[in-house]
């Protein structure tokens, strides 16, 4: 059998290749794997919500196979591709005529979708979903999406695969914090990965600068470019004082990664994705504080911390930094019990048997 793999791959700036990059590998240890494939037995996709996947979707409904959903919501990988008439009949054939309305205002204010949920509750995956002969989650949010939009769909979920970096030497930790003027009971927090409105960043900041208010020995950093100037000057008056590391390396970026006590992993709204620092992080034994949400619902509920989202998210928030900042040793023994879950359910070996036996049975 030979698998036909299509994905963004590095350099493409998404997480999405860097995933699809790495498992490449695992999966051609049970067999032929081609990159672009011309002819293939089955194909597999890999499709996210921006424009790196334009030709990779189209690819998908010409030549069904299986798709790997890393965002289940694609309304914004519309809103960057089609003009607005094909927007608005893509819309109606998601939702029905009777939506067509809703598209049209949908359309026009198009400018807000990085953050206004109406776009988050509208995924329009029904004609992605109709055709694949597979369709690979990560999440229980985005198994229920594929099945709103085509309940004869066949919907798999399968593990996130985590790829877990080998941590620095501990003195190269020490000397970093030593050198950021980090005390030696200053507890880190982080916020890592692409900048974007629904990470919940000037939540976060207005948190922490809280937490200071209080009393709490809290540093934090913020690593990652911003996705839009606006989110960017927003939030400048709140970086005053926070650690601000923009491009990096690979090996650079988790080493900050492992530098911090807790990672602070917020998603809303949420568009059905699981998030690769979030999960890797959780791999690092670090306690990771995510939104409660769909998406995060099979985290085990003593591996991780969650803020519900919504009108007590930043107060939430504030508690437990200045709880985790007071007690770090709560923080080492969450992200103990993290480390250990991902090592028995995520590791890529056993994920990548997963794939390729769904991929040899698929008809």
């Amino acid at each position: 059998m030979k698998v036909g793999y299509f994905a963004p791959l590095p350099p493409a700036p998404t997480g999405v290749a860097d995933y699809a990059y790495r498992l490449l590998p695992e999966l051609r240890r049970f067999g032929a794997i081609e990159v672009n494939a011309s002819r293939a037995d089955v194909c597999l996709y890999h499709l996210g919500n921006n424009q790196l996947h334009r030709e990779i979707y189209r690819l998908a409904l010409e030549r069904p196979g299986v798709v790997v959903l890393h965002d289940a919501v694609l309304h914004h990988f519309f809103l960057g591709a089609l003009d607005r008439r094909r927007y608005i009949e893509e819309f109606v054939y998601n939702y029905g005529e009777w939506a067509r309305w809703l598209a049209e205002r949908l359309w026009e204010d198009r400018a807000r979708s990085a953050q206004d949920p109406r776009y988050f509750r509208y995924p329009m995956l029904r004609r992605i979903a109709e055709v694949s002969r597979a369709v690979i989650v990560h999440n229980p949010a985005a198994a229920r999406m594929v099945r709103e939009h085509c309940p004869g769909a066949r919907v798999v979920e399968m593990p996130f695969p985590v790829w877990t970096p080998a941590p620095p030497p501990e003195y190269e930790l020490v000397r970093w914090r030593k050198q950021a003027g980090l005390g030696l009971r200053t507890v880190l927090f982080g916020v890592f990965g692409h900048l974007r409105e629904s990470k919940r960043l000037g939540a976060v900041l207005r948190a922490w600068r809280e937490a200071q208010r209080a009393g709490a020995p809290a540093a934090l950093v913020v690593a990652g470019r911003f996705q839009s100037e606006e989110l960017e000057r927003a939030v400048a008056p709140l970086l005053e004082g926070v650690i601000r590391a923009e491009r990096l390396s690979d090996a650079e970026f988790w080493k900050l990664v492992a530098a911090c006590d807790v990672i602070v992993n917020l998603r809303y709204p949420s568009a059905g994705e699981t998030s690769g620092v979030g999960m890797t992080a959780m791999g690092l034994g670090k306690a990771v504080i995510v939104s409660a949400t769909e998406e995060t619902s099979s985290l085990p509920a003593d591996a991780c911390l969650r803020i519900e989202p919504g009108i007590g998210e930043q107060a939430s928030l504030v508690e437990h930094m200045i709880w985790l900042a007071a007690f770090p040793g709560h923080a080492r023994e969450i992200g103990q019990r993290a480390a250990a879950w991902v090592r028995e359910h995520h590791a890529p070996q056993r994920v990548a048997e997963q794939y390729w036996t769904l991929l040899r049975g698929v008809k």
